[in-house]
């Protein structure tokens, strides 16, 4: 976590306008990864992939290439949030989550980080994608804004496959690929417990606390991963 905000740091103090983005891999993105190209083209270009859940850094070290520990993306924005407000600020647009949410999650941020400034909210209508009116809407909000961190809440695969087509276009530092961490900071959806998240079972509370859309993805996701799992083991 601490080089991940280093690094994400020293890119958001540069003078250049050069968009880095950040991808946060969890089993749900490494199913997905295998029948979407668009998403695939996404994790190959990306300028940083940090381990979002507990299973990718058990597979990190089966397959000898251990990583130190989980950076999971409704972490790493507080981190970077709090390294920042010690130090020079950061100018912040949140793109994402349902209508008032980013509005709300921007007061908490303000509150908890005063020197963290939110320069913008949008919040996409549905069926947002690259190739629609309201991704070029978001696209000159962003770039008028000039935000040191994009932070992305549109869920995957949809935010990394927006975000890598967008890449160039985009007047931003860094970008944030971070699911629902809008919702967490507005308060919108609740994080697990410190002591659940202790011992490993925050996918476990998300999925009883949001069953009709997490459980039937998790189950599949937990039948297909171990499969891939085994059969890169077995390759390496």
């Amino acid at each position: 976590m601490a080089q991940a905000v280093d690094r994400l740091l020293l890119w958001s103090n540069s003078d250049e306008y050069i968009c880095r983005y950040v991808v946060t891999p969890n089993v749900d993105h490494v199913v997905k990864l295998q029948g979407n190209v668009d998403f695939k083209a996404a994790y190959n270009d990306a300028d940083l992939v940090v381990v979002d859940g507990n299973p990718i850094l058990f597979a990190s070290r089966l397959l000898g290439k251990p990583l130190p520990e989980t950076v999971p993306g409704s972490d790493l924005c507080p981190a970077l949030f709090e390294a920042a407000n010690q130090g020079g600020g950061l100018r912040v647009f949140l793109l994402g989550a349902a209508e008032g949410v980013g509005e709300r999650a921007a007061a908490a941020i303000q509150a908890r980080w005063p020197k963290v400034s939110i320069c913008g909210v949008y919040s996409p209508p549905m069926g947002f994608s690259v190739n629609t009116s309201s991704s070029n809407i978001a696209l000159e909000k962003i770039n008028a804004a000039k935000p040191d961190v994009l932070v992305v809440g549109l869920g995957a695969p949809k935010q990394e496959i927006w975000v890598h087509a967008m890449r160039h276009a985009l007047q931003v530092k860094v970008a944030l690929c971070t699911g629902a961490t809008i919702d967490f900071l507005a308060g919108e959806k609740k994080r697990a417990p410190a002591w659940i998240r202790r011992i490993k079972m925050e996918w476990l509370h998300r999925a009883l606390s949001e069953p009709g859309r997490l459980l039937g993805r998790y189950l599949y996701d937990a039948w297909v991963f171990p499969r891939l799992l085994i059969k890169e083991w077995i390759r390496r």
